[in-house]
């Protein structure tokens, strides 16, 4: 199977924004003749996987490196960088021309900013005295499409610039990509906000929209209808929770980059010692599709009913002499490889989420998620520190207690912060520094007001049928995500009706029918006259700044599901994160 998902069932034409994309990397390549030596910045290559395949890079005379500060190793006298704009990149790039100009190496240079360049960037190209020597041009590459419903902006470290470092360049990067989907799909007439940084890709995107208005003289209704922006920062308790569902926990316990996982082969039932295999995960596996977005629990039972199924119509098959039955059987031994996949994924999961110690955190996670015993989490946590379990894994219960509490008592922070450096050692003050910076990890300056929060949306509920959801809160075993829970006021009704509990998350909120649009339903209703050609519902297109979870994603595929729901929903992220890997944006150790 393909790491490159089939879009053809997307709400809006993926596949184009995909192929643009696609069709600019090879006017790049095929604009420098002959054999070439591309040389891409690792992270990028995560990116491009979704775009195009190796061998496709082989057929327009590319070799592919990795931009590392090393020597690049090739015999070609062609050198592309396509790197992001980030400045030691811009030392390694010096070096390498410094390193061929020393041994009397003639090449030629072109370097490819992903998205854009940077003044900055050059200014150090220039202090190097390398920048003379460099074709320098830019490879917009502003977001790709995941899957049917989801398109990354592929910024990795956008929570951590914006809340620590104050760079805004992230969310110049998505208001650019937001506008670039309006020139294709019409000028989206309602937008609502909540956070500071979602108030702030609004604002750009106006700008954006003053100086290169997107024309819609041509489109009598814009393809999406409204645009909801979060700020991550407004429910970070979410992502430090355990995800329950079974895309969620494969993410948790392996790690889906790029829409893939690496696994031992053992796992898969290779025996190969040492050996990893890839395996994609996307809607293009049927099977795939079905159980992603279910409980992990649920997930099991529907696996041994398809066996058993399976095995049933083996042994009907023995007795057959139709031959379209026979045909029917063959049909069915096509998902056979999916079938054997997931069962081995599944039972991988199985041993790691039986673990004991597995059950105590999601024990803990609950109770703070319940606000119910502070002293017990507490304790919890100092145990985790002394016993040095792995940084993340602190962190991010350390992360949860401080947001659910409004931060920690002065003794408990001071403590908890001394133990914590002892343990991990004092190289890591400036990772405590960022979180702190970031208001992740802080001192108690208030009452918590968590218990309102959590009342007020429903946070906490007590039904757990996992097997036949009747609310979000599946996702996580009971917990329903607060990001999803706004996301489902704004669309049934707005902000207007809650704007006093608003007030007391993170940041403003903002409610928007742009000027000049002659199609501007507002979200929370619906009738039969405003549904689309072809019996299309209106699309809502939810943005992430800072990232989303698979489990927010399911209950967005839930939501989108139910009977009597107006709308089509399109995700935008940032990233694809989990608690650990948000939390390792902030790990910054000194020396």
């Amino acid at each position: 199977m393909s790491q490159i998902p089939n879009l053809e069932n997307a709400h809006i034409n993926l596949a184009a924004i995909r192929a643009r994309a696609r069709s600019e990397l090879e006017i790049i390549l095929k604009s420098i003749r002959g054999d070439k030596c591309l040389v891409i910045d690792p992270k990028l290559s995560g990116s491009l996987s979704f775009l195009i395949h190796s061998s496709d890079l082989k057929e327009h005379g590319a070799e592919l490196r990795y931009l590392t500060p090393e020597p690049i190793q090739t015999e070609r006298t062609k050198v592309v960088y396509l790197v992001r704009a980030q400045l030691d990149f811009m030392k390694f790039i010096s070096s390498h021309i410094h390193n061929d100009t020393s041994k009397g190496i003639q090449r030629e240079y072109h370097l490819y900013f992903v998205p854009c360049r940077l003044v900055v960037c050059e200014k150090i190209l220039v202090e190097e005295k390398v920048h003379s020597l460099l074709n320098i041009g830019e490879f917009p590459l502003y977001m790709i499409p995941l899957d049917e419903d989801v398109l990354s902006f592929e910024l990795d470290f956008a929570q951590k610039e914006y809340l620590v470092d104050g760079d805004t360049t992230c969310l110049w990067h998505i208001a650019k990509a937001i506008h670039s989907l309006e020139f294709s799909f019409g000028v989206i007439p309602n937008i609502l906000t909540k956070g500071k940084a979602a108030a702030q890709v609004a604002d750009m995107l106006d700008r954006l929209q003053a100086e290169e208005p997107a024309n819609t003289s041509d489109m009598n209704v814009p393809e999406i209808n409204t645009l909801i922006l979060l700020d991550r920062e407004v429910d970070m308790v979410t992502p430090m929770c355990s995800q329950m569902t079974y895309e969620g926990l494969l993410d948790e316990f392996i790690g889906i980059n790029n829409g893939a996982l690496e696994v031992d082969a053992s796992v898969m039932g290779v025996q190969q010692e040492g050996k990893k295999t890839k395996v994609p995960l996307n809607s293009s596996d049927k099977l795939y599709k079905e159980i992603r977005d279910l409980n992990f629990e649920v997930v099991i039972q529907v696996l041994r009913q398809k066996a058993t199924s399976m095995k049933q119509d083996y042994t009907d098959i023995t007795n057959t002499t139709q031959v379209s039955e026979l045909k029917d059987f063959v049909r069915k031994l096509h998902s056979l490889p999916e079938m054997t996949r997931h069962i081995n994924l599944a039972q991988h999961l199985s041993t790691l989420t039986s673990k004991p110690s597995f059950h105590g955190k999601l024990d803990i996670e609950q109770t703070l998620v319940e606000a119910e015993n502070y002293e017990i989490c507490f304790d919890y946590v100092e145990e985790l520190i002394h016993k040095q379990e792995p940084l993340e894994d602190v962190l991010r219960l350390l992360v949860l207690l401080s947001i659910t509490n409004s931060g920690l008592p002065k003794k408990n922070f001071d403590y908890l912060r001394r133990e914590f450096l002892h343990s991990y050692g004092f190289e890591h003050i400036s990772t405590l520094y960022n979180l702190e910076k970031a208001g992740l990890f802080k001192k108690q300056d208030s009452r918590s007001n968590w218990l309102t929060i959590k009342r007020a949306f429903q946070l906490v509920v007590e039904n757990k049928d996992t097997s036949n959801p009747k609310d979000i809160s599946y996702v996580f075993s009971g917990y329903a995500p607060l990001s999803i829970r706004l996301v489902q006021q704004a669309i049934r009704s707005g902000w207007r009706p809650i704007e006093e509990i608003l007030k007391l998350l993170p940041g403003p909120h903002t409610e928007t029918k742009r000027r000049g649009m002659s199609y501007d339903k507002q979200p929370g209703y619906t009738s039969s006259s405003e549904i689309f050609d072809g019996g299309r519902r209106p699309l809502v297109f939810v943005v992430f700044i800072g990232g989303v979870t698979f489990a927010e994603i399911s209950a967005l595929h839930f939501l989108s599901s139910q009977e009597g729901m107006a709308y089509e929903l399109l995700v935008g992220t940032t990233k694809i994160v989990n608690g650990r890997s948000l939390i390792e944006t902030f790990v910054d150790k000194l020396g």
